[in-house]
């Protein structure tokens, strides 16, 4: 059995939630308040030994519930993975635009080809 605990960050803006099952952390969920009148709902993640047992639904609900009940009238968007668009749904949200995650190795700079940090543009 799990419990679900509120999580107090200094981050700006955020606000979270942990799953403890027998004195270990084995799940977390989190949101950003923005401006606007947004909300911003981050992510979730459950260890993969503790999946399948309601956990993720569990820490959806705590915050889906605080949210209506502690910023009616706000916006609340969030980009998701295939498998968690159900859910979505299901609460009445609607699908947009499709992100596709990207990732490279951090390696070194080859100064002889950089370009100044001030003169890059802010593509994502």
């Amino acid at each position: 059995m799990h419990t679900i605990t509120p999580f107090h960050t200094h981050a700006q803006g955020l606000e979270g939630w942990l799953a403890i099952e027998d004195g270990q952390t084995v799940g977390h969920i989190f949101m950003q308040i923005e401006l606007e009148r947004r909300i911003k709902f981050l992510d979730a993640w459950v260890d993969p030994s503790h999946r399948r047992k309601g956990i993720f639904r569990s820490l959806w609900e705590t915050r889906w519930s605080y949210v209506t009940t502690t910023y009616p009238d706000h916006t609340v968007y969030a980009w998701c993975l295939p498998e968690s668009l159900p859910l979505l749904i299901e609460k009445g949200f609607h699908a947009g635009e499709v992100c596709t995650y990207v990732e490279r190795p951090v390696q070194p700079p080859d100064n002889s080809r950089s370009i100044p940090y001030s003169e890059c543009p802010v593509t994502c």
